[in-house]
């Protein structure tokens, strides 16, 4: 039974490298249209076409039943941070090296708990806290020497994150509504209108890097390859919690830095610099020290239970 078990939790922890390595090497392809398209254009339909192929799969595993909407209002607000934060990275990956907008990602787990505090009234951990301000620090050490150069841009990565630490807080209150099908579904149904809406009005601010040309045959295809790899990478992570626990496959999420260092270097010249390194390693030591408290945490709630 215990070798069984074993094999299950190494069975999940390869279906989730597999998973966050794709995501990562998806985002190389979302890096290879900068200067072809803008980033909130490359969004909008990267989850136009997410939807639609969802939406293929959702009727052909559960008809027309699978298209109801639990929580209407949740899945709005999933669908906005996912836009907001989805649109926001696509823009970093134009402007910042890929490995520098990846890491920085990595404070998403300490600001899920922090908003989880403000917005459902759950005690955030003190070790959610302590974590989130030594993952600061490390943010604050990579974007330093970028500061100079990008201006307000910097805070592109940033809002990246807050927007998909806010889709997590919003999905643990969707959490066992529906399939995840139907969840991956809605959220692309309802993110695109937030995609449409913010590319139209990148169009006409009058900032020639968000104006709208017609996509060439390339930008279309990339596009379409992201999106169907998008939905296998989620596929991936999610039956990886299924042989495995969550716990067990959280550190396999450090392979996308893995992945955005080698294409970022391979196909885009990039390699960070000392201070990104090192930021990096805080916010990444950080988010280990915290899943490895939170597992305490659980395992002494559990062991106080059984008692």
């Amino acid at each position: 039974m215990a070798v069984a078990k074993q094999r299950n939790v190494r069975k999940g922890m390869l279906f989730a490298l597999a998973g966050f390595g794709l995501l990562s090497l998806g985002d190389a392809l979302v890096k290879s249209l900068a200067g072809n398209w803008p980033g909130t254009a490359v969004a909008a339909l990267r989850y136009t076409m997410g939807a639609l192929l969802l939406g293929t799969i959702l009727f052909a595993r559960e008809g027309r039943a699978g298209f109801t909407c639990p929580m209407p209002r949740t899945q709005v607000a999933r669908g906005a941070s996912i836009a907001l934060g989805t649109s926001f990275f696509f823009l970093s990956l134009f402007a910042m090296p890929i490995a520098e907008v990846t890491v920085i990602q990595f404070i998403s787990p300490m600001l899920v708990a922090l908003l989880s505090m403000l917005l459902l009234g759950e005690r955030a951990p003190r070790a959610a806290i302590i974590a989130a301000g030594f993952a600061f620090v490390g943010v604050v050490m990579i974007l330093r020497p970028e500061a100079v150069s990008l201006g307000w841009a910097v805070l592109l990565p940033l809002t990246a994150a807050l927007g998909i630490s806010l889709m997590m807080v919003f999905n643990q209150r969707v959490a066992g509504q529906g399939s995840v099908v139907q969840m991956q579904f809605l959220i692309s149904a309802f993110a695109m209108p937030f995609l449409l809406a913010g590319s139209v009005a990148g169009h006409w601010s009058g900032i020639a890097a968000l104006h709208i040309g017609w996509p060439d045959a390339k930008t279309v295809g990339v596009c379409a390859v992201i999106a169907c790899s998008a939905s296998l990478s989620h596929a991936l992570i999610y039956q990886a919690t299924v042989e495995a626990s969550a716990a067990a496959i959280a550190p396999m999420v450090y392979v996308q830095l893995l992945v955005a260092l080698f294409t970022g270097f391979a196909f885009f010249d990039e390699w960070p610099d000392a201070w990104a390194l090192a930021g990096g390693a805080v916010i990444i030591a950080s988010g280990l020290w915290l899943w490895r408290q939170s597992g305490r945490a659980s395992h002494q709630a559990s062991s106080t239970e059984s008692q």
